[in-house]
Order: structure tokens, then C-alpha cells, then sequence
């Protein structure tokens, strides 16, 4: 199998694998550390090298984590079964992660979590496979949704990937958290207009993530600067 992604939940997803002898056949990330000694490759521009992923993986699986890279046609077009391991609950928080878990606290939301599903054409649009719930405090902050999330992701992949890897199906999909909704950079332009809503604080309390959002951090500090 091969994973794409950066950053520790691919370094724990690939140390997992490998742990109980699944085939790691290639890591595709920045950082050659994030590949646990696996066989890497960075590939800013991952559908350059459809390929090579193709001739490189015995099982016919690619694991996608952490992951910002946009799967397009060349690599669709291999014959590969590719999942992605989401944080957040789809298709309600498509998109980027930080930018859903600020808006789910704006919206007082009361669940997040994570959701394993096919990757598609389109973003976070994939079928839906299983999926990690848990409730969001009434007084919880960005940084600990967040944080709680990445932990379901990890808590999901390692769930599922036994039945993933022999071909053995899942449970019944579970229904579809919905209404559908998308969450990029696009959405940050208006932030300013929720500085006077009582949970816009907690919502934008980035914590040890402001190192790992700086478009977030970026579009808060502007929100926040202006009078």
C-alpha cells in the first residue's frame, strides 16, 4: 500500500502498517522522516507521478492523511483503490479541517469527528465507509477539536485498516452527516463579520495549531486587527 500525506498522523498511519506487516510499498510526502524509513517520494504535484505509484503498489491501495494534495485524472485512471481518512464528518465539513472546526464552533455545532471515505473526482465527495464521532463541548476551543479530531483520524484508520487490507467488508456505511457544505479559504473572507458572536473566542483559538494553519492565523489576525 501507499500513503500520501505529511506531518505525524501519516508518520503513526505508516508506523502502524508496517507494525503489523501490511505492505508499505511507498511514502508520498514532504518530509522524508514523516515516511518511518518507508521507501519516499515528495511530490508537490502527486498526479505527475500517477505511474510510478501504479508500478510501485502491490496491493492496489493508497492511503491518503493529512493530506492537501488534489487527487485528478492520472492517478484516478490507474486502477487504484484510493481512501482518505478526514477530519471532520462528511459531507458536512468538506474542505480544510481548521476552517470547518472554526466554522462547526460558530455554528454551535455539537459533534465533529472523522470519516474515512473513497476519493473521487471531486473534494471530500467520495462514498462515505465508516466514520468516528465524538461531541464538541459547549465551551470547547478550536485547538481541542482539532486536536480530537486528528486522534479519531488515527483512531479510525487503525480501526478499519485491517478489513481495508484483506478485502473484507465494512459495516453498514453510516448515513450521511449532512447538509453538505464546503470549507476553503474562500470562507475566511468574511470572518471579520463574526467578531461580535459569542463563540467567535473559542472558534478562533488556534493554540499549538496556529503553526500548522498560517492562512488561518493570517485571516483571524486580520479579522481581529480591523476597526
Amino acid at each position: 500500500m501507499i500513503f500520501v500525506g505529511d506531518g505525524a498522523l501519516l508518520r503513526r498511519a505508516v508506523t502502524h502498517a508496517g507494525r503489523l506487516g501490511h505492505p508499505v510499498d511507498l511514502v508520498c510526502c514532504d518530509d522524508p522522516q514523516d515516511a518511518a524509513g518507508a521507501r519516499h517520494l515528495t511530490a508537490p504535484d502527486i498526479n505527475a507521478h500517477a505511474s510510478t505509484l501504479a508500478a510501485a503498489c502491490t496491493d492496489g491501495i493508497v492511503w491518503s492523511l493529512n493530506n492537501r494534495r488534489i487527487f485528478r485524472t492520472p492517478l484516478l485512471s490507474q486502477g487504484l483503490r484510493i481512501l482518505n481518512i478526514h477530519n471532520g464528518l462528511l459531507p458536512r465539513h468538506r474542505g480544510l479541517p481548521s476552517v470547518a472546526v472554526l466554522f462547526a464552533l460558530l455554528h454551535g455545532e455539537r459533534e465533529y469527528g472523522a470519516t474515512l471515505h473513497e476519493v473521487d473526482a471531486g473534494i471530500d465527495t467520495g462514498r462515505v465507509l465508516a466514520e468516528h464521532r465524538f461531541p464538541i463541548a459547549p465551551d470547547a476551543r478550536h485547538f481541542q477539536v482539532m486536536l480530537r479530531g486528528v486522534r479519531a483520524c488515527q483512531t479510525l484508520f487503525e480501526d478499519t485498516l485491517p478489513a481495508i487490507a484483506s478485502g473484507t467488508a465494512l459495516t453498514s456505511a453510516p448515513a450521511p452527516a449532512g447538509p453538505s457544505a464546503y470549507y476553503g479559504l474562500r470562507a475566511l473572507a468574511r470572518l471579520g463579520d463574526h467578531r461580535g458572536h459569542p463563540a467567535f473566542t473559542r472558534a478562533t483559538d488556534l493554540g499549538p495549531f496556529a503553526a500548522h494553519a498560517p492562512e488561518l492565523a493570517g485571516a483571524i489576525l486580520g479579522a481581529t486587527s480591523r476597526t
